[in-house]
């Protein structure tokens, strides 16, 4: 059995051979920091490796799902840019594992996924989100580039207008327009968010193990072959735009409750 104790923002229960990863920073609305973001980059990894699941079901404690990247994280960022190559390679990690997890990933969406949270959401198999629940990939908004996943999955699950027009913008879509569109799978009551989870995990269980998990396992040969075709280039572009005016604008104004106020750009130079 695999020891999940090193795990200290991630809480790890088991229900039979189902596996429930709750995010478990509450007091941040589970946004993600320094020591969160190498949990999520090996967390899969060690789920890969764990012989007593089969069913995976993520979630985040309290009122959100994962609040996107914590702002005092980004700060430091900022301060210290070489940070960076450790995010970079930790980000492509979090995706990679996701892709290469045999196991079905239920998210299970209790409230907000914004940014990386929506990223990490999108990158599982099935989500059911509370009616309640809001998606998005506002990196714009404090400069960034959406390159940690989203200029990957989003085009696939909604298609390249709609996408752009989300993550150039980076406006929250509520769950009941996100499953209209394709984003994700099911809004549900939030009343009846746990039932549902539940019973498609049990579905899942009743059925033929080996077949769902190799039939997940051809559908992401695309994404797989898509996410390392993209994925350095799009971090790459997020550390250029880590080191922008724009950034470290939209960090101050988003800690002094403001609104930004964004250099203009001309042929790709700041003014």
């Amino acid at each position: 059995m695999v020891d999940y104790s090193r795990y200290k923002n991630i809480k790890v229960e088991r229900q039979g051979r189902i596996l429930r990863l709750t995010i478990n920073r509450p007091h941040a609305l589970n946004a993600v920091d320094e020591a969160l973001h190498t949990e999520l980059a090996c967390i899969f990894y060690d789920v890969a490796l764990d012989r007593e699941a089969d069913i995976v079901i993520l979630s985040g404690e309290g009122r959100a799902f994962c609040a996107g990247g914590d702002i005092t994280w980004m700060q430091d960022a900022i301060d210290k840019p070489e940070m960076f190559e450790v995010t970079g390679i930790e980000g492509k990690r979090i995706v990679y594992s996701l892709l290469d997890l045999e196991k079905p990933v239920i998210c299970r969406l209790n409230g907000d996924a914004i940014g990386l949270g929506a990223t990490i959401a999108l990158f599982c198999d099935v989500i059911i989100a509370g009616e309640s629940a809001r998606i998005g990939d506002p990196h714009v908004r404090v400069g960034l580039v959406a390159g940690d996943g989203g200029a990957v999955i989003w085009p696939q699950l909604i298609g390249y207008a709609r996408a752009k027009e989300y993550l150039m913008t980076g406006d929250l879509i509520l769950a009941a327009e996100a499953a209209r569109i394709g984003l994700i799978n099911h809004a549900v009551p939030d009343a009846e968010l746990d039932a549902r989870v539940d019973a498609f995990a049990e579905k899942l269980l009743r059925g033929a193990g080996k077949a769902i998990r190799w039939s997940k396992m051809s559908v992401n040969i695309g994404l797989k072959q898509l996410a390392h075709s993209i994925m350095d280039a799009s971090i790459g572009w997020e550390t250029v735009a880590n080191l922008t005016t724009d950034h470290a604008e939209g960090v101050a104004s988003f800690r002094e409750k403001r609104r930004p106020v964004f250099g203009k750009t001309t042929y790709g130079t700041e003014s």
